[in-house]
């Protein structure tokens, strides 16, 4: 493979990206500084990374409302991160009986 800026070889190359186990393949030019990824393993790489993404996950406290009503405030983290607006309608689902899931509507 030819440098596209001045003609040289390039280099194949493993790059190591932190916190990604899988090396990234790179065509680099010793000559001119070119340098360029391969798309297979770029995506290879974005994949691990996005696996280890940890969701946001904050213990909250349910409060009594009134009468039988129970409720939770929502943390400011989770606000900014989802973009709620007060007056904003969710969904509300019980998949099993240890978890509830909020879907913005």
């Amino acid at each position: 493979m030819k440098c596209p800026e001045c003609n040289n070889e390039l280099n194949k190359t493993e790059v190591e990206i932190e916190d990604a186990q899988t090396p990234a393949l790179s065509y680099q030019c010793s000559n001119c500084d070119y340098y360029n990824f391969e798309p297979e393993s770029t995506i290879k790489v974005i994949n691990e990374l996005k696996k280890k993404e940890s969701p946001l996950k904050i213990k909250q406290k349910i409060i009594k409302l009134s009468q039988d009503r129970l409720g939770m405030y929502f943390n400011q983290d989770i606000v900014k991160s989802l973009n709620l607006r007060s007056g904003e309608e969710i969904f509300v689902s019980v998949p099993d009986n240890k978890k509830i899931v909020l879907e913005i509507g």
